[in-house]
């Protein structure tokens, strides 16, 4: 099998990225699923990135479900599934008319946003207001963050916080949430993998490099099932944040360039 030509940097950036991303879908409920392809959009495409990626996700997806089944919450997914699938038309949509540097500004921005979002903990305050209301949100908010969620996800394969929004008010354990991620971000994979290729996203030379890749998949989801009981999640993020920060940064700068 020939590679196809990358910058050198791009192994070692790939590595990192699949690795964590593997931990946080494995044992923190892919809420830092979101740091691939910013990271690796440092070194080629946003575009190729999230090509590169997608077969590592679903790789990823069939370890992360067996280990969680069973304990996710079929009552959520069926009010989050629709809206998921409605965002993945409209990345769809967007990844297919914008150009490449609109791309690299929107994951950028999605990036930084994300990061802010996640050192703050607004997500977690809004779902805490959000739960301590009277009525727990219904199916409405939930359709909503599942758009949200689709299009992040489409886009960049980074669903998890609008996704949190929804799933952190509706008191479910923490083992329930990150088997609910687990499922339903993996079927929002499986079913991107039809407008990736027709977008052309899942080509020869992105799917090389997504073999080659393949095994940190189930490496990444064991790392993150071991470390589920053994480190905080503050800890985790705080470095996979800080990380994801600096690379929408530089996208940005880069797209404005």
């Amino acid at each position: 099998m020939t590679l196809p030509e990358v910058p050198l940097a791009f192994y070692p950036v790939a590595v990192v990225a699949i690795l964590l991303t593997g931990i946080s879908k494995g044992g923190f409920g892919a809420a830092a699923g979101g740091l691939a392809v910013p990271i690796l959009s440092l070194v080629i495409a946003p575009p190729e990135a999230a090509g590169i990626m997608l077969p590592i996700l679903c790789a990823m997806d069939i370890f992360s479900v067996y280990a969680w089944r069973g304990r996710w919450s079929i009552r959520h997914l069926r009010i989050l599934l629709p809206g998921v699938l409605t965002g993945i038309a409209l990345g769809s949509l967007a990844f297919g008319i914008l150009p490449v540097n609109a791309i690299r500004l929107i994951v950028g921005l999605i990036a930084v946003l994300f990061s802010v979002n996640k050192y703050f903990a607004l997500t977690e305050r809004l779902a805490a207001r959000l739960s301590m209301s009277e009525q727990t949100p219904g199916s409405v908010t939930g359709a909503i963050c599942g758009v949200f969620s689709g299009f992040t996800s489409t886009l960049a394969h980074a669903g998890g916080p609008p996704f949190a929004v929804y799933i952190y008010s509706q008191r479910l354990d923490k083992s329930a949430i990150v088997a609910t991620s687990a499922l339903l971000f993996c079927i929002a994979n499986y079913v991107k993998l039809a407008p990736y290729y027709f977008l052309g996203q899942l080509n020869l030379s992105n799917l090389s490099l997504s073999l080659l890749f393949a095994p940190l998949a189930p490496l990444g989801i064991w790392l993150g099932i071991w470390l589920h009981k053994r480190i905080s999640e503050k800890a985790f993020f705080q470095i996979s944040y800080l990380l994801l920060f600096f690379s929408g940064v530089k996208l940005i700068r880069d797209a404005l360039a």
